[in-house]
């Protein structure tokens, strides 16, 4: 769902414009009191806001950026801009927006990676400093070494993992 907020006439013609592109559906808000009333109610993919309320209203606008959440912020000048760049300004928002999460889950899989790496290198020598211990039980040795091969699966997974994401 997008929150469209302007005070322009037009802006159902740019409602139906941003609904047709984006498929899904549009919320319009008058003004910026209302705009922060739905952005704390709910859940938007996007937020377009009518430059001109921010130029008016500079406080309000700053209100409702703080209740923006999730919701991707657009602000573009519907006064001077058709539909089509609304659409295409609205689209390059969602794009940079994904490419941003891409890159964050990334870097957040590659330091998860490299924390059970360090992990599972202490478990590993742990387990085979254990197994070379004079005079261990048999069945201890036997729990120990099964240990010790289940961590060396694991950091297989691990490095499958890193080569598959790669």
């Amino acid at each position: 769902m997008i929150l469209l907020v302007s005070a322009m006439e037009r802006r159902e013609e740019c409602a139906v414009a941003l609904q047709e592109a984006m498929g899904e559906s549009v919320v319009i808000a008058e003004n910026l009191l209302q705009a922060t009333t739905l952005l704390r109610t709910e859940m938007y993919t996007a937020a377009v806001f009518d430059e001109q309320l921010g130029q008016s209203e500079p406080d309000e606008i700053e209100t409702a950026l703080k209740h923006v959440g999730t919701a991707i912020p657009v602000e573009v000048n519907l006064g001077i801009s058709g539909t089509e760049r609304l659409v295409r300004e609205v689209r390059a928002a969602a794009r940079r927006r994904k490419h941003e999460e891409a890159t964050a889950r990334a870097a957040a899989a590659q330091g998860l990676r490299g924390e059970l790496n360090d992990t599972l290198t202490t478990l590993l020598l742990d387990c085979a400093l254990a197994l070379e211990t004079a005079g261990l039980p048999a069945e201890a040795t036997e729990r120990l070494a099964s240990v010790h091969d289940a961590a060396q699966r694991l950091r297989m997974q691990l490095r499958a993992g890193a080569a598959a994401g790669a």
